[in-house]
């Protein structure tokens, strides 16, 4: 593959690999918020990887589905790991017009970013992959409207896939909800503001209920969910920019840097010069 993978965002409509390999996965082995659409099917291997604070195991024949501002980190992999890929950078997407199928599939794409493809799915979700890899090294595809066509085409594939792997009949308490919610809100906000009784607000429910739902659904308290995610971003930011600490506080709105440093060694038992420093 010639060029990067993007940290932020592609720097072009489309990029695709049929043989990402472990040398390219280990460029993201820290937190790497994207912007960018990502698709990707396992050939071969196993990976472990971290999507939005949440911890996959990812074998062979699994289809991943990143939608934009995705948090995500590679951790160990297999030697043998091979990654087919397509991604399409945001202003490209935006011009899609997607099908009303894969709009009503979009929130368990969203829960749901690693599905189990049986056999004769993954060949089909492959010949797109190749077809677009053909035409992105090939140049052979000219026109933009070609490859939003195809794009098209593989968003109905893949709402036909999820509608298949997931039960939209499945009951879903309003405690998972709830967090599910919280989580997509602190996805947005977190760089402004990280205070439970604002979450709360947006939720329109009380700081203590919220704070009741979360200990029952994931186990932690709010405040270690909103920190879960803002870590990510530090650690990224460390380790993938030059920006200096006094950039990355300020970029996520810490009152000083001394505030800032406090609250990452609490969570990580360093400090951030350290954690750039290993």
């Amino acid at each position: 593959m010639d060029k990067k993978l993007p940290d932020v965002d592609l720097p072009v409509d489309f990029l695709a690999d049929i043989q990402v390999t472990e040398e390219i996965l280990n460029w993201y082995k820290f937190p790497c918020r994207i912007k960018a659409t990502l698709f990707a099917l396992c050939s071969e291997g196993e990976l472990d990887a971290m999507i939005n604070v949440t911890e996959y195991h990812i074998k062979k024949n699994d289809l991943i589905c990143l939608a934009p501002n995705s948090i995500i980190q590679f951790h160990s992999m297999t030697e043998n790991m091979r990654i087919h890929f397509i991604g399409f950078s945001s202003g490209f997407i935006e011009k899609v017009s997607f099908a009303k199928s894969f709009l009503d599939f979009l929130p368990y794409v969203i829960d749901n970013p690693v599905s189990s493809l049986p056999e004769n799915a993954a060949e089909v979700c492959k010949d797109y992959f190749a077809l677009l890899y053909k035409a992105c090294v090939g140049n052979l595809i000219k026109e933009k409207d070609q490859v939003r066509c195809i794009l098209e085409s593989m968003l109905n594939c893949i709402s036909s896939l999820y509608s298949s792997n997931f039960d939209q009949s499945r009951f879903v308490s309003r405690s998972e909800n709830i967090y599910r919610q919280l989580l997509r809100l602190v996805m947005k906000h977190y760089e402004e503001n990280r205070q439970v009784s604002f979450y709360a607000r947006l939720l329109n429910i009380t700081p203590q209920h919220l704070s009741s739902v979360v200990k029952q659904v994931a186990g932690k308290t709010v405040s270690d969910v909103i920190a879960d995610i803002v870590i990510m971003d530090m650690k990224a930011k460390l380790k993938s920019t030059d920006m200096s600490i006094q950039e990355i506080s300020n970029s996520l709105n810490f009152p000083n840097v001394s505030f800032f440093g406090k609250y990452f060694k609490r969570y990580v038992g360093m400090a951030p010069n350290e954690y750039r420093q290993c």
